[in-house]
This record gives C-alpha cells, sequence and structure tokens, in this order.
C-alpha cells in the first residue's frame, strides 16, 4: 500500500497520513513531521519533534488496540508546531513515574520535557470513540515568515 501525506487545503498549515496502528509506522511518522518541518523553514526543531511523534505513535501502538492512527503535524501560529495522533481508544495516556531499571515507562516524560505543553482531547464518530494525543513545540529558530 502506497501512503501520500498531502497538506492541508483550508485553516493552519498541516500535514496529515493515516498509518498502521504498528511500530514500525513510528518511521513514516517522523519522515511526515521531517518533510512537514522542512517546508516551512524549521529544520532546528527536528530532532525534538521526531522524538515527540515517535514516543505519542508509540503510546497509540502500544495501548489503543486500534487498526489505524492519524498523524497530523500542524502549524497554528508562526511561532507554534502542533504534533497530534488519533487513535480509537477513549483511553486517555496518564504519565508515570518509572523506576531507575524500568526500560519502559518514559514516552510522556520525554514529550513533557521536549514540548511547551501537551493533552489529549476526546473524540467521537458516531458511535466510535476515540482521542487526540497533542504536543505543541517551539521553534527555537525562526525564518523570514515569522516577523
Amino acid at each position: 500500500m502506497i501512503m501520500t501525506a498531502r497538506p492541508a487545503g483550508t485553516g493552519a498549515p498541516r500535514y496529515t497520513e493515516s498509518l498502521p496502528c504498528v511500530r514500525e509506522s513510528a518511521r513514516r511518522a517522523r519522515l511526515l513531521v521531517t518533510a512537514a518541518l522542512y517546508a516551512w523553514g524549521l529544520p532546528c526543531m527536528i530532532d525534538s519533534a521526531i522524538l515527540v511523534v515517535s514516543e505519542l505513535v508509540a503510546n497509540a501502538v502500544e495501548h489503543s488496540g486500534g487498526r489505524l492512527m492519524r498523524v497530523t503535524v500542524a502549524r497554528p501560529q508562526a511561532h507554534r508546531v502542533r504534533i497530534a495522533v488519533v487513535d480509537l481508544s477513549a483511553d486517555h495516556p496518564v504519565p508515570r513515574q518509572a523506576g531507575d531499571d524500568d526500560v519502559r515507562g518514559r514516552g510522556l516524560e520525554i514529550v513533557t520535557a521536549l514540548s511547551d505543553a501537551w493533552g489529549t482531547e476526546s473524540l467521537r464518530w458516531g458511535r466510535r470513540q476515540g482521542k487526540r494525543v497533542w504536543a505543541d513545540l517551539r521553534p527555537a529558530c525562526h525564518t523570514g515568515a515569522d516577523r
């Protein structure tokens, strides 16, 4: 199956793609984020943004139990980039305190450290429920369009 990401036609600039809810989709999500940030002249954000999207995708894969997820990277303001993952689980992520020897459980700590803010929104499609988990990042670099 060939998947293509397309910019949104209206509203704030954004790129979005539906992906299988499997670990291997994290690579495609990182490529989507990287492409959007290059298109917006924000390559300085790539390292932080790909870590954030990787963690959000990992949470969806681990906890949603769904077949698909939707990854979006948007630029609602010149000084803000929002990365979001939508899945079909109504369960919202809860930060936890990982122990020193734990190899898992630090994803939301990473998202918190790298973003200005993050949160969740419940979604409904008819009788189906889901959620959007998002993180806002502020560019450390500025383009001419930011001024």
